[in-house]
């Protein structure tokens, strides 16, 4: 659809460049002649746009007949439908419905750079089969400081609660944390989870869409895990599993040496960190 401005621009133009009458130009371009009259004017409620916008920013969870009210208390004269225009011109509008994962929804702030060891986890779920070919799921929990695996818990189907256990008996041994990294699993940004972290300080930090990469420690440690103990052993019940996947995650710990740690193992360079720290 051609804008009024462009089509009297256009009739201007063969007027001017073909000398015919304003009729004859208007039939020629194919438009009517009120077009010719269209004069274009600013917006006169600019500063009532202003105001609405920085009352919509302070009452971010308010629709537009709540800004009516406070905009005619202030003085301003206007109707709820011209409010309601402005507010959609502005964009303004408010979701009806939540969404059906209870995320939490925040900007994306500059990610946790932990300095000791305790202040940042990283959590992920790795799947495996029994030998009679049942599945089983492997939650690992590893500290991003220390590369230290916390946790590696298996079970048949891990859900939220699951985790949240988890995370109780993590946090009872070692202390909350002040940042999860996650990815955006349904188990980690239920309820649950948010609840769990609103109670204890914890920052969920949620990996991007496609971005693996966000989420890169606990990446590498299930890499690892898969390498050197799932692709090894054959898991007959979950009880097996368990036993199996705690003493690989005690070795890894205590002797597998680790070329980011200056090829310490997570237990000596927690060790000597906290022998640094206590000095």
């Amino acid at each position: 659809m051609v804008r009024p401005a462009l089509r009297v621009q256009a009739l201007e133009y063969v007027q001017g460049h073909y000398d015919i009458s304003l009729r004859r130009a208007c039939k020629l371009v194919q438009v009517s002649r009120s077009t010719s009259y269209y004069e274009r004017r600013k917006d006169p409620r600019l500063d009532l746009r202003r105001r609405m916008r920085e009352l919509a920013n302070t009452r971010v969870r308010w629709g537009y007949r709540r800004l009516h009210v406070l905009l005619r208390r202030e003085g301003w004269q206007l109707g709820r439908n011209q409010c309601y225009r402005i507010y959609c011109k502005e964009q303004l509008q408010l979701r009806s419905k939540l969404p059906k994962k209870r995320k939490m929804v925040v900007q994306r702030r500059q990610r946790v750079m932990p300095s000791a060891p305790g202040q940042a986890w990283s959590m992920d779920f790795v799947a495996e089969e029994f030998s009679h070919g049942g599945k089983f799921r492997i939650l690992t929990v590893v500290d991003v400081f220390t590369r230290e695996a916390l946790a590696v818990h298996a079970g048949h189907r891990l859900k939220g609660e699951h985790v949240v256990d988890v995370l109780n008996r993590l946090a009872r041994h070692h202390g909350a944390p002040k940042a999860i990294f996650v990815d955006n699993g349904s188990e980690f940004t239920g309820r649950l989870m948010d609840m769990w972290a609103y109670h204890h300080g914890v920052r969920l930090d949620f990996s991007r869409p496609g971005k693996p990469t966000d989420n890169s420690f606990v990446e590498t440690f299930n890499g690892s895990l898969r390498d050197e103990c799932l692709n090894v052993n054959w898991f007959a019940s979950l009880t097996e599993a368990q036993g199996l996947l705690e003493a690989w995650r005690q070795d890894y710990n205590e002797s597998r040496p680790h070329s980011a740690l200056n090829d310490l193992t997570p237990a000596e360079y927690a060790r000597r960190i906290k022998e640094m720290g206590s000095a």
